[in-house]
């Protein structure tokens, strides 16, 4: 079995959601310690930004007139799609950066539909854990609620475009105890910590169990 892992945080060993991402793999393990892990890291090894573009253009020109950089997009889109096509689970670990889907993700979004076939279901019925952490809080009744543009193009692109058998694990407030405005919602946090490592717990434990 082989599962495709994809982190996307900027915040190195302080990441919250690859903190979830290590918790439900270590669970998956658990279950089915024979489970081949393939990984990218999009926030430490970036995608380039204009592949995607590259590639879009390459496909409006004949194959012997592409430039290597061209072809070159064109590849990395194949092999994007094909390690979500031959994986046959993934767990992706993509937080919210300025209220929406980070840059170096959506880069990795677009690359892999590109890459596909036209309206490929690249994940097509296998298990997906998408978790994804939040620094503030985005909740009803809040300030900024409906301010959050990540978790519903998590949903849209993994679940009805890819076609996998989602299971979001969030988690918000992870700036409490880092910026000492948010010192009020210290307690609340941690309990929204702990929610989310026992549904990674959870949907590692579970899914691998399938």
């Amino acid at each position: 079995m082989t599962v495709l892992r994809i982190d996307a945080s900027i915040m190195g060993p302080h990441s919250a959601s690859s903190e979830l991402a290590d918790i439900a793999e270590a669970e998956w393990l658990a279950v089915r310690p024979e489970t081949t892990f393939v990984r990218r890291h999009l926030g430490a090894d970036p995608l380039p930004a204009d592949a995607w573009a590259t590639a879009v253009h390459a496909g409006f020109t004949p194959e012997e007139q592409r430039t290597e950089q061209q072809r070159a997009a064109v590849a990395l889109a194949a092999t994007l799609a094909s390690e979500l096509r031959d994986a046959d689970a993934v767990i992706l670990a993509l937080p919210l950066y300025n209220w929406g889907v980070s840059q170096h993700a959506k880069t990795w979004f677009d690359l892999a539909i590109a890459g596909g076939s036209q309206g490929e279901r690249l994940l097509d019925g296998k298990p997906a854990v998408v978790l994804t952490t939040r620094g503030g809080g985005y909740g009803p009744g809040t300030p900024r609620e409906g301010w959050d543009h990540n978790t519903a193009y998590l949903r849209r692109i993994v679940a009805d475009v890819w076609g996998a058998d989602l299971t979001l694990v969030e988690r918000e407030l992870t700036l409490a105890g880092v910026n000492p405005a948010m010192d009020p919602f210290l307690e609340t946090a941690e309990l929204m910590k702990k929610a989310a490592h026992e549904a990674a717990v959870h949907a590692g434990r579970t899914l691998a169990a399938r």
